[in-house]
């Protein structure tokens, strides 16, 4: 019993026209916007994920701001030494004066005092003099123990900054092996887009074929061009998401343009969890706390250091004239030794030691807070790895049973035993499947990158060197 199509015959549009009209829509939406957005975005480059990395760790802009920070510490070094190193100074002072003390100082100094000068009126009520004082003084500490206790804590915090500074690098590894896994993922989904096109663009054929030979209706072939027209809706969204994300990855290798990627991450073998736990107690940012947690006890002693005296030697070499700036009239020199002890301050070294305590006990506690969080986070992400394994091997099993459905269900359509409203439903089950399959993989490896940079081991587990 053959089928007779349903056309109302005072239509005036024909299915010719309309299909030839869809697929011009078709032909727009894939190919002119993805041509203009290259075009407002430039050609692009193409990296593999080593080199991207290697990028990354020279040119982001967070690392160069952490080795700015880690630069910064280092002087820091040389500003706590220098306390410990002689000071010498140059010094040029002018002083107009009737005061009997000075003035008889200063002729003394100028090397101009006579016996009329010990005249009583003289004395008492001298002329107004000048003097230009021209002075080189050094100063040598011998023993300041806060200085030696303050050289070797801008030494630690220095240690620590750097392995703050190695963590980061973990951590932008860490976002680029990301970003390159959603390049990736946005690639693999366009391409099932496009796959998704061909099929609708074979259904499209076989309901024309159908309604050609008036084995078919002719709301077959309008459903078949409507599923078309939205599989190519969702091939542009998926090219856009696959720029987009190109241009991220160009962003974290310090970039304004967009990167595509030319290979694969290394894989990244999954280990037992006790590894994972143990190789975390190392990570870089834990042993930058535990410098800091030991620079926090140093504290207490740099506190208790004020108790100690400090003791030092100098000396001057000093010049005096009262006509000019420089002069050598007279000539001077002097040594001294000093011994200073602040036998009481308002009890300010007493509290500077209770409160250098109190940091002590909160650095202790926060560096236990960060190694109970990294062990937590560690069972998380491996707890997360193994239901991502299970789940890619369930999304396998399902797109296999969907290309089979699909299949059959094609087979049915084509013999008039199914409408197309089955044909076009298993079709968007095995687009699902074939869309969720790539989402499991990506988190997949997602997942064993993201465990990797939990424990500590990235750099080592994506095979990258750094200096």
């Amino acid at each position: 019993m053959s089928m007779c199509p349903v056309h109302p015959k005072d239509s005036q549009i024909s299915p010719g026209v309309l299909l030839k009209y869809g697929m011009v829509l078709y032909a727009f939406l894939l190919f002119m916007i993805p041509w203009g957005i290259r075009e407002a975005w430039g050609a692009e480059k193409q990296i593999g994920f080593a080199a991207a990395v290697k990028t990354a760790l020279e040119d982001n802009s967070e690392i160069r701001a952490v080795k700015n920070s880690v630069a910064a510490r280092k002087e820091d070094i040389g500003v706590a030494g220098s306390r410990l190193l002689p000071s010498i100074s140059f010094e040029e002072r002018y002083m107009r004066t009737t005061n009997p003390t000075y003035a008889f100082m200063a002729k003394l100094n100028q090397k101009r005092f006579t016996g009329q000068d010990f005249a009583v009126d003289s004395l008492n009520n001298p002329d107004a003099i000048n003097d230009f004082q021209t002075a080189f003084t050094i100063e040598q500490p011998v023993f300041v123990k806060n200085a030696y206790v303050g050289l070797d804590m801008s030494r630690t915090e220095h240690a620590a900054e750097i392995e703050l500074f190695k963590r980061k690098k973990e951590e932008i590894a860490f976002k680029v092996a990301h970003t390159y896994l959603i390049v990736h993922t946005a690639k693999e989904y366009a391409a099932v887009t496009e796959k998704a096109v061909v099929d609708a663009k074979e259904h499209l054929r076989i309901a024309r074929l159908k309604y050609d030979a008036e084995l078919g209706l002719y709301s077959d072939t309008l459903r078949a061009n409507t599923a078309l027209m939205e599989a190519a809706q969702k091939n542009v969204s998926a090219k856009k998401n696959l720029e987009l994300a190109k241009r991220a990855l160009g962003l974290l290798m310090g970039l304004t343009e967009s990167v595509d990627i030319t290979d694969n991450l290394p894989e990244i073998p999954a280990m037992e969890l006790d590894y994972y736990t143990k190789a975390s107690m190392t990570r870089k940012d834990i042993k930058s706390m535990e410098l800091r947690s030991e620079n926090a006890k140093k504290s207490i002693r740099l506190a208790e250091a004020d108790y100690f005296p400090s003791i030092g030697i100098g000396g001057s070499y000093q010049l005096n004239d009262h006509r000019y700036p420089f002069g050598s009239e007279g000539d001077s020199w002097q040594v001294v030794a000093y011994l200073r002890w602040y036998l009481f301050d308002g009890m300010k070294r007493d509290y500077e030691k209770t409160k250098a305590k109190y940091r002590a006990a909160e650095m202790d506690e926060q560096l236990r807070g960060l190694k109970t969080s990294i062990s937590y986070r560690i069972y998380d992400a491996y707890l997360a790895l193994e239901e991502v394994r299970k789940n890619v091997e369930l999304s396998r099993e399902a797109l296999k049973t969907a290309e089979e459905g699909k299949r059959i269900v094609k087979m049915r359509y084509e013999t008039a035993f199914s409408p197309i409203v089955d044909l076009l439903d298993a079709q968007l089950v095995n687009d699902r499947a074939r869309a969720n399959l790539v989402a499991r993989e990506n988190e997949y490896r997602l997942a064993t990158v993201n465990l990797s940079f939990e424990s500590g081991t990235i750099l080592n587990d994506l095979k990258i060197e750094s200096e």
